[in-house]
């Protein structure tokens, strides 16, 4: 692949952006705190994740982790003790549920590269991604159970889709480290890479999505997320409906035309 120039801002200090031709990097940015979240990290994530979304230029986003870990879910010691029971629902209300429902709605795809420890709210935020990338040596844990808590961060809609009810129950409950090759195996995530070629491969696949048909990417992921509480009929009309837009896109027209050229479509990415 040629080299592409990049440009480095840091957004926050717990995050950093890379900007790549077509596509960015967001790196979560706490290695000593295995990328746990804290409140400054949750408003980073959410700005860049609305810039990259907005910024017409950007047309795929690869996610991942500085250091051994991609992310061991919220901080505990970001929560300072009150005397008083905290309201965990508060925060979730007001930036794990939001970051979720930003990362499924997001017209452009999510690639996620797990580079090591995906932990509670870490782990489901990576299943939230479009595709899963994870280095071998990476673990994903439910580690809910251990203090105490219900999976959230969508936990308990993605597993039961991806893995079964039996397997989802079993992680939630039993809290027990899930290997990349097994996460792989069960169809939980797309593919387990060996450690030393999660980052170059997961920056290909990115790079690929980047120049693909980012409207029709758009408008699958849209198909997808009604299918969850779709019946087949529903999910019939929607397809039409969405096949009508996307037919109407010059990336529809590209591809046509590149086929019966018999050469390769150069998509823009550009709505209809």
């Amino acid at each position: 692949m040629a080299e592409e120039h990049v440009a480095k801002e840091h957004v926050a200090e717990e995050l950093l952006v890379e900007q790549r031709e077509g596509w960015r990097i967001l790196t979560l940015n706490r290695p000593a705190r295995l990328n746990a979240f804290n409140e400054a990290l949750h408003r980073a994530l959410a700005k860049a994740i609305e810039e990259a979304e907005t910024d017409t230029e950007c047309r795929a986003v690869l996610l991942t982790g500085a250091g051994r870990g991609f992310c061991a879910g919220q901080d505990l010691n970001d929560r300072v003790a009150t005397g008083t029971a905290p309201d965990l629902g508060m925060a979730l209300d007001q930036f794990y549920n939001p970051l979720v429902r930003r990362l499924r709605l997001m017209p452009k795809p999510i690639v996620c590269a797990v580079n090591g420890v995906a932990a509670g709210a870490g782990a489901n935020l990576a299943l939230a991604c479009d595709i899963v990338l994870a280095a071998r040596s990476a673990k994903f844990i439910q580690a809910f159970a251990k203090i105490g808590l219900v999976p959230d961060c969508g936990g308990t809609f993605f597993l039961p889709r991806l893995v079964g009810d039996a397997r989802a129950r079993g992680l939630a409950l039993l809290a027990e480290p899930l290997s990349a090759e097994k996460a792989e195996d069960w169809g939980m995530i797309w593919k387990a890479v060996d450690d030393d070629k999660l980052r170059a491969e997961a920056e290909a696949l990115t790079a690929h999505l980047a120049t693909q048909p980012t409207q029709g990417f758009a408008l699958t992921k849209k198909a997808f997320l009604a299918s969850a509480g779709n019946t087949l009929d529903g999910q019939l009309d929607i397809e039409r409906d969405l096949q009508r837009q996307a037919g109407r896109t010059p990336d529809y027209a590209e591809g046509t035309r590149a086929f019966l050229e018999k050469r390769p479509a150069h998509f823009t990415g550009k709505p209809a």
